[in-house]
């Protein structure tokens, strides 16, 4: 099943974990540690307990200090950036209805991109992969980090398929706790390119 398709299908809770999930990678462009954005993972998992997702939301706004700083001079981690910007600033204040699925589409598509922009083998700048394609399932020729990025949102939300815990608030915890761990793994697989590509500057 195609990615388009996977997010076509999922219900409200898991795209906002979907969303997220991309977002959480991405937190490296935005200099966030990486428990920045735990509050919302604890408040997807149980909305009855904490803060909500939209007092999460504001303070993790609050901690990300680059989302208001200038971005920096090279043209791929430039773009790059805003879009990670762009991610964090248009998440819904309430993980439901038609925002939450077009926010979800939308990080799917700009992590993509990102990812595409950040390759090591392409050069700052260079012309985007063809992301609506490689969402739709024509993956032929990817390159590595991009191929690796769609694989991961793939996972999550075949994680989160038929895993709600049937009370109707969302998937189960078990899921969230896999879908974080592939996160996880991704976000560490950015940080390290974004690295490596600032001491290629110095």
């Amino acid at each position: 099943m195609s990615l388009v398709e996977l997010i076509a299908q999922a219900d409200e809770r898991a795209l906002a974990a979907s969303g997220l999930a991309c977002l959480d990678r991405c937190v490296p462009l935005l200099g966030g540690d990486d428990e920045v954005l735990r509050p919302l993972w604890t408040s997807l998992a149980d909305p009855a307990v904490g803060e909500t997702w939209a007092e999460c939301l504001e303070r993790a706004r609050a901690k990300l200090p680059s989302l208001f700083e200038e971005p920096g001079e090279e043209a791929g981690e430039d773009r790059a950036l805003q879009l990670a910007r762009t991610m964090l600033a248009t998440a819904p204040a309430v993980p439901a209805g038609t925002p939450v699925r077009e926010w979800a589409d939308a990080c799917s598509v700009a992590s993509l991109r990102i990812h595409r922009l950040l390759e090591v083998m392409v050069p700052a700048g260079g012309a985007d992969d063809d992301v609506d394609s490689r969402r739709e399932g024509r993956t032929e020729g990817m390159s590595p980090l991009v191929a690796a990025e769609l694989r991961r949102q793939s996972t999550v939300l075949e994680l989160l398929a038929g895993t709600g815990n049937g009370t109707g608030t969302g998937p189960a915890v078990g899921g969230l706790r896999q879908v974080l761990a592939v996160s996880t793994e991704g976000r560490r697989v950015l940080r390290a390119v974004v690295s490596r590509r600032a001491r290629g500057r110095s």
